[in-house]
Formats: C-alpha cells, sequence, structure tokens
C-alpha cells in the first residue's frame, strides 16, 4: 500500500510517535520515538540491544502512531511490518538528521552498540482528524 501524503507529512515535521512491538508472548511494548519516511515506508532509528529491536526480529508486525506536535488528536497510525534494516554510516547520519530536526542539533549521545534503522512497510493506515490546512 501507499503511504497517504499527510503520513508522510506527519512523519517529516517533528512530530513524535509511539512505536508499539510485540513480545513473543503477544503483549504490546510501546515507546514513545522520533519518525522518518522515505516516501514510501515508516522509518523507526534504534539500537540493536535495545528490546523494541529484539521484538521485531522475533514478530515483524508493528504499529507506529503519529501525533502533531501541536494537537494529538490529530494523529495517523501505520500498522506494518519490518520489511528491511539499514545500518552503518547510513543509520547513523539518519539519527543525526533526526537530531537536527527534533532538537536542531547532532545526535548528542554515545552509540552503546549499533544504529539500526527499521523500515516498516505499511499494511493499514488510519487517520484521525487531519486536514490538509494542517500542513500549511
Amino acid at each position: 500500500m501507499k503511504l497517504d501524503n499527510k503520513t508522510i507529512l506527519m512523519a517529516g515535521e517533528p512530530n513524535y510517535c509511539a512505536f508499539t512491538t510485540l513480545f513473543t508472548n503477544g503483549t504490546p511494548q510501546t515507546h514513545v520515538m522520533w519518525v522518518d519516511t522515505d516516501g514510501q515506508n515508516i522509518l523507526i532509528n534504534t539500537e540493536i540491544h535495545r528490546i523494541k529491536y529484539k521484538n521485531t526480529k522475533l514478530d515483524p508486525r508493528v504499529t507506529v502512531m503519529i501525533w502533531k506536535h501541536d494537537n494529538p488528536f490529530k494523529f495517523v497510525e501505520v500498522r506494518g511490518k519490518i520489511i528491511d534494516e539499514i545500518r552503518g554510516s547510513e543509520a547513523r547520519a539518519n539519527i543525526d538528521k533526526l537530531s537536527e530536526k527534533y532538537w536542531n542539533k547532532p545526535y548528542p549521545f554515545e552509540i552503546q552498540t549499533e544504529r539500526v534503522v527499521l523500515v516498516i512497510k505499511p499494511e493499514k493506515e488510519v487517520q484521525f482528524n487531519l486536514k490538509d490546512d494542517d500542513f500549511n
């Protein structure tokens, strides 16, 4: 499925997301995260030692809910699967890009293990209360 333009805009702005993964027993785990897009997929940057990453290796099904930074009652939910990972210098460049987007400076924290960008192919998208004029 193709991402709606409003979803692409939501992921491109400094809006936070809730990223939900599943433990092996099906219990969900949710974290507030930075979010990005390549225009076709949702991108989440994390490190390989984190539980959320380990969860995705066991079950690639995830949900990402992005809300407007100035109005949390305007949001989009994207359900999908991890279809790829980006590592190395490209993953490092992505976390610096995200840090600039959200904090206006390069990523200030030490990398503990290895950065990885999770590429999420959308399977279902639900928008709530988003209008074209929200993006002017």
